[in-house]
């Protein structure tokens, strides 16, 4: 009875961890723009994401527009899209291998052995997934904090940690638990 409760929190865990990586991917909030000035009033908030830059004005209006060019992307931002998109197809592909194993457990207790090759895969599957998914967003988070502490930096040009940042982190976490409950077995 505890190896079911073990594997559908697992299942739990991958899934909603799936479900963050596909959106920490897709969110344009990886960098915010820092109001540190003295002025108080902020006509617009800068968003940047893999994908898109945003200026949100006053609130009440949002512009977002994509990159013009592949090629003129920093080197970083294309590694970084490269890692997101194969932790977003490495996620989907764990989960649906932690639903048949999960499935089969259940089903068939004759050949066991044959299952637990399934439950080990989708483990490993969702801890690379999960550590696929830290390196990006753990890095861009450090040279975030980097260029906000450094005074070579223009103050407009400063930036803080965006929601994608936080979304990545907890999505992580939530594939590595479920990786290492998925290992247990």
């Amino acid at each position: 009875m505890a190896c079911c409760v073990l594997q559908i929190t697992g299942l739990i865990f991958g899934g909603v961890g799936m479900v963050g990586t596909l959106a920490a991917t897709i969110m344009p909030q990886w960098r915010v723009s820092a109001h540190i000035d003295s002025n108080i009033v902020v006509f617009e908030t800068t968003w940047e994401g893999l994908w898109m830059d945003c200026i949100s004005q006053l609130g009440i209006r949002l512009q977002c527009k994509f990159y013009d060019s592949v090629l003129a992307l920093p080197q970083p931002l294309e590694a970084f899209r490269a890692l997101m998109c194969i932790a977003v197809i490495l996620s989907i592909i764990s989960f649906l291998m932690a639903i048949v194993g999960v499935k089969y457990t259940h089903r068939t207790k004759e050949d066991p052995r044959g299952i637990s090759v399934f439950i080990l895969a989708a483990g490993v599957a969702f801890l690379l997934t999960g550590i696929l998914m830290l390196i990006p967003v753990s890095w861009t988070a450090g040279s975030i904090i980097h260029d906000f502490y450094d005074p070579k930096v223009p103050t407009p040009l400063k930036r803080e940690l965006g929601a994608a940042l936080y979304v990545g982190w907890v999505s992580a976490a939530l594939l590595i638990a479920a990786g290492a409950m998925y290992c247990s077995f």
